[in-house]
């Protein structure tokens, strides 16, 4: 599996963001507010037609619920993780600890109630990356989740491709693991709901690898859903995930295909897009739209948002996690939701569409959303219960066992993080034990999924590092792999953090114990890493001196943009770099001598 980053940059700006006119746009706000035409009531109540008998009204209110980048967090997850801020009346934050399948399956059937035209969709990245309950078992117990809470439709994103094509045929079919068979005395009967991959093509055919959308239908109503990925998954994924496939421009696909569904009749539209943007604010309920209409929210999906044709009534989108509901003028000027539910299942999206039985279409002006938080102080949905200890049972023995201890948090987060670091010195210590002469070594932040928290997740005691929170920090099964590279392509390899495709996102590595050198984010492009200031235990970086390094193999492969580390000699591949962690903490720390977080000081940064 790959070790992505959340956040990819766009490959190119398509186009300036369009001038919305005072006539054309609304805010959410108005939106919320805006009376219907006529007198016509939303609802399912019968009234006067043409004069002739009694009938449905016009106007019909769909409820869209929707949520995205759940990786497989079927348990509340931890830290700041499985916490969300909410803007307080007086300007204040209020954090609030939220997800949990649990939790999220009570919230969702709440919500429904009351709703008899209700649809459930999601923005990709259900599985990858998952904590170990789901991804020792290759997720399928988060499949078995999503039936459960009976959800409709969802996108691919890039995760669903950390184990290729075949294995995602598998989770959407059904079938045994090819390798480890069966978990369970029943076979896997796969999703219930479709995942869609209109931008996703077999290589040879040129077709959409699964389906490219789908028409959700009751009686009279059909709203139609299209779905993509972000045209850059192959930059984030490790090469054998996405080998014999095509990515499409996501604007051109979700445009071909909602003309296609004009033409079958299908005027109401939702596209589904696991790309996404950043918004203004960390609070999940700020205005997106202040001072103007999709003021809040910048990035790749403000320039899908733009492009996607007026025939697509509203965007659900991912990617980043990040929290955003806003509206998003489309290329006519017209007001469109645009929105996002952060990640693993803390928020879900309530949006209502309020479908013209005349026209077929929805009408926009009466459209209104709102983010939810998926709060603990809900009852327990005893199905998801039951399944989560299904299979916590299987996974126990494994996930319980004690690897190694801290004396507090060590966190993910930051340009240069504390886990970072120490995930960059266990890899060197493990690459020394192939070859001694190992000088350093890199990691991705993007593949640090979780922080390591010191207070107890289960019954394993505050300080206790279990072989499960290992596995959810490093969940990919990348192995360790050494690279002989020159000074020259070293210092290259750095610069490739803050240019190319990672101008405008910087990806900062992680650095083990030793390299030293400053990050001037003063400057722009590759200047931002200062050359003379390089250091490998404290002696300058010799252009035509050879030097051994360690790291995972989707950097070996040349992942996030890391194109000269895709290159080197003498390659050397060796065990998964879990072990590695895992190895680490055993052999530095224990109950009475805990391991301290790094002090993170290795990049000095420059602002």
């Amino acid at each position: 599996m790959p070790a992505t980053s959340p956040a990819h940059p766009r490959r190119r700006r398509r186009t300036n963001r369009l001038l919305a006119t005072a006539a054309g746009v609304l805010t959410v706000g108005a939106l919320a507010a805006a009376a219907l035409p006529g007198s016509a009531n939303a609802g399912e109540q019968h009234g006067k037609g043409k004069g002739h008998g009694h009938g449905p009204s016009r106007y019909q209110d769909v409820q869209l619920l929707s949520f995205n980048d759940l990786h497989g967090n079927l348990e509340p997850p931890t830290g700041s993780s499985g916490r969300v801020t909410e803007l307080q009346p007086d300007g204040t934050t209020k954090t609030i600890d939220a997800g949990g399948a649990e939790y999220l399956a009570t919230h969702l059937r709440q919500a429904r109630k009351g709703h008899p035209y209700s649809i459930t969709a999601a923005g990709g990245d259900m599985v990858g990356a998952s904590p170990l309950l789901s991804g020792l078992f290759h997720d399928e117990p988060t499949i078995e989740a999503l039936n459960k809470l009976e959800l409709d439709v969802t996108s691919v994103g890039n995760h669903e491709f950390d184990e290729g094509a075949k294995e995602l045929s598998r989770l959407q079919n059904g079938g045994c693991h090819p390798t480890d068979g069966c978990y369970t005395d029943k076979k896997f009967k796969g999703a219930d709901f479709p995942y869609l991959t209109a931008n996703v093509l077999n290589e040879k055919t040129r077709k959409p690898l699964l389906k490219p959308y789908w028409v959700w239908k009751k009686k009279d109503v059909k709203v139609g859903f299209i779905g993509v990925t972000l045209e850059g998954t192959p930059d984030i994924v490790s090469a054998e995930g996405v080998r014999g496939l095509v990515f499409k421009d996501e604007v051109e696909t979700i445009n071909k295909y909602a003309e296609e569904l004009r033409r079958k009749g299908v005027k109401s539209i939702v596209a589904l897009i696991h790309e996404g943007g950043f918004p203004a604010s960390q609070d999940y309920n700020y205005d997106c739209d202040a001072p103007g209409a999709g003021d809040g929210i910048s990035g790749p999906i403000a320039d899908i948002a733009e492009n996607v044709s007026p025939e697509v009534d509203a965007l659900v989108t991912g990617h980043t996690h990040n929290a955003y509901v806003c509206t998003v003028p489309d290329p006519a000027g017209n007001p469109r939701m645009v929105t996002s539910a952060a990640s693993f299942g803390r928020l879900y999206t309530d949006t209502t569409l309020t479908y013209d039985r005349r026209t077929g279409d929805i009408a926009r002006t009466a459209v209104k959303s709102a983010n939810h938080v998926v709060s603990r102080d809900v009852p327990k949905a005893s199905d998801i219960t039951g399944l989560i200890g299904k299979w916590n049972t299987l996974a126990a023995p494994i996930g319980n066992r004690a690897i190694g201890y801290i004396s507090g948090d060590v966190v993910k987060d930051g340009t240069e993080s504390p886990l970072g670091d120490l995930i960059a010195d266990a890899q060197l210590e493990y690459a020394r034990t192939l070859d001694p002469e190992t000088d350093l070594a890199l990691m991705n932040p993007g593949g640090i999924r979780a922080s390591l928290t010191h207070a107890a997740s289960g019954a394993e005691g505050d300080g206790v590092v279990t072989y499960a929170e290992a596995f959810t920090v490093q969940p990919f099964a990348n192995t360790v792999n050494l690279r002989t590279f020159t000074g020259e392509q070293l210092v290259q390899a750095l610069k490739e953090q803050v240019s190319g495709s990672n101008t405008t996102s910087p990806k900062i590595l992680q650095v083990s114990d030793g390299l030293t050198y400053t990050l001037d984010l003063t400057k722009t492009g590759a200047d931002r890493v200062v050359t003379d200031s390089i250091r490998l235990n404290g002696e300058p970086i010799d252009p035509s001196a050879s030097y051994r390094v360690a790291m995972n193999s989707f950097l070996a492969g040349g992942g996030d943009g890391f194109t000269t580390l895709g290159q080197g000699s003498d390659a050397l591949v060796g065990d998964d770099d879990l072990k590695a962690l895992e190895q680490y903490l055993t052999a530095n720390s224990s109950a009475g001598a805990p391991l301290a977080p790094p002090a993170a000081d290795r990049i000095t940064i420059v602002q």
